[in-house]
């Protein structure tokens, strides 16, 4: 889908393999660390700390990138229901310094209280957790999260191009 061999995304380096959706000012990929099955990011290619910082078009190929994504994630990992959200600095749980929203197909029952998405959002990415077990399809050895494959990324991402052609 990306014609760029990387992309950046804060402090970090996204393959292009992993990068599912493009549009003029934005960018979708595939989560390393998801929630739940199917847990998406969306960013502006610009990188940008904080929502307030967008330009106004920015903002709007932002969330009409969000829009087009959430439904083809929604339809493709069965879900009911959709998880949208944006941490906007690092006292809302934000730990890479670049505006990005997050897509989490949601299924009646998948956590036990509705709003533990959002615990465990704030926590997903930080290099550790309290529990040992797999967590809603992510899987924790000795309180570590491990990070998925790039192979495994990669047939993620490529099954989600095909919506975006």
């Amino acid at each position: 889908m990306a014609t760029e061999a990387s992309f950046r995304f804060g402090q970090h380096i996204i393959k292009a393999s992993v990068v599912f959706f493009r549009s003029k000012l934005s960018y979708g990929f595939v989560n390393r660390k998801p929630v739940v099955s199917g847990h998406v990011l969306v960013a502006p290619l610009r990188i940008v700390d904080r929502f307030c910082d967008l330009t106004e078009d920015e903002v709007a190929d932002l969330f009409l990138s969000t829009q087009k994504i959430s439904g083809v994630v929604e339809r493709e990992f069965k879900a009911s229901s959709l998880t949208v959200a944006i941490q906007d600095g690092p006292d809302a749980g934000q730990t890479v310094r670049h505006v990005h929203v997050h897509i989490l197909p949601r299924r009646k029952g998948d956590f036990h209280d509705n709003d533990d998405v959002y615990k465990v959002l704030e926590r997903h990415d930080k290099d550790e957790i309290q529990e040992s077990e797999t967590m809603n399809g992510v899987t924790v050895v000795d309180g570590a999260e491990i990070f998925r494959s790039e192979e495994e990324m990669s047939k993620e991402a490529t099954q989600l191009a095909q919506f975006f052609k």
